[in-house]
């Protein structure tokens, strides 16, 4: 290991602790997990203007060779979260997977391609009736529709009262989900609508599986990563077979479902590469 082993924060649980020393002991077997939005770039109004700090990439490329995988789980379409990331011919992370709309799709910087599903049935159906619900009281004024190809998501960042459009809206966007199969995924200020039996805890798990993962790290900062949480914490948990886990919340105050559940807290996307940095130069 390197001399900078003391720059990496320590763990405020037992089992935090364990899984950064096991992590840091054989880092051949790590898998380092990380959201996108809120993780590795700052939340802002308008998705679109989404990037990655600028210390991730030299993060992310100085640790992606000294583990088995670096692999970014995001409820954003794959080729999205690789465009803003700015992930494609990065050297160091020719080996990066990213795994899109909570693990439904899959990039390879191997082959720079998406291997997607066809969309679910019921999108469509959603997508025509969500004009008119949106079309209501004075609250909903400034709620605007995120298209992302396998889901699809309303934001209340923009309204007046970005917290009563949220709460408006939750019974009705629930109601509308459920006629056409599927489910609603809350997060920060947008409601999203997506196909029911994926999220980041099926995902990670399978990929953890995939690659014979020995340790894992997560990262994450919103309430889709609290089924990732629980992922780790069930394999960390599962007698002599368990896989050490690290878990990692971004910017706490915001989630406290997740910054309560988590190892390490950090303020946000600046010090997640930080300490991606910090791990690096000590193994």
């Amino acid at each position: 290991m390197g001399s900078q082993k003391n720059h990496v924060p320590t763990p405020t649980t037992e089992a935090g602790r364990a899984g950064l020393a096991a992590i840091l002991a054989d880092p051949g077997r790590a898998v380092v997990a990380v959201d996108f939005d809120g993780t590795l770039a700052d939340i802002v109004p308008d998705p679109e203007q989404a990037r990655s700090h600028a210390d991730v990439l030299p993060a992310l490329a100085a640790l992606a060779p000294k583990v088995a995988s670096v692999v970014v789980i995001t409820g954003r379409p794959a080729a999205v979260a690789v465009a803003h990331g700015g992930f494609a011919g990065v050297p160091g992370l020719e080996h990066l997977v990213v795994l899109g709309h909570y693990g439904a799709e899959r990039w390879e910087a191997g082959s720079g391609e998406v291997v997607a599903p066809p969309p679910h049935p019921g999108l469509a159906a959603v997508r025509a009736e969500l004009p008119a619900l949106l079309d209501g009281p004075a609250t909903l004024l400034g709620t605007w529709v995120e298209e992302k190809g396998q889901a699809v998501a309303v934001h209340t960042r923009r309204a007046a009262d970005p917290q009563a459009a949220f709460e408006l809206l939750r019974e009705p966007l629930n109601r509308l989900a459920d006629r056409h199969g599927l489910i609603v995924e809350p997060g920060r200020q947008v409601l999203e609508l997506r196909p029911p039996g994926v999220d980041k805890g099926v995902a990670l798990t399978a990929y953890a599986a995939e690659v014979g993962a020995g340790s894992l790290l997560y990262a994450g900062d919103d309430l889709g990563d609290i089924a990732a949480f629980a992922a780790v914490e069930k394999l960390r948990s599962g007698g002599p077979g368990a896989v050490p886990g690290l878990l990692v919340c971004s910017g706490g105050a915001e989630v406290p479902e997740l910054a309560s559940r988590a190892d390490l807290i950090v303020p946000g996307p600046a010090q997640v590469a930080a300490l991606l940095a910090a791990v690096a130069a000590s193994v």
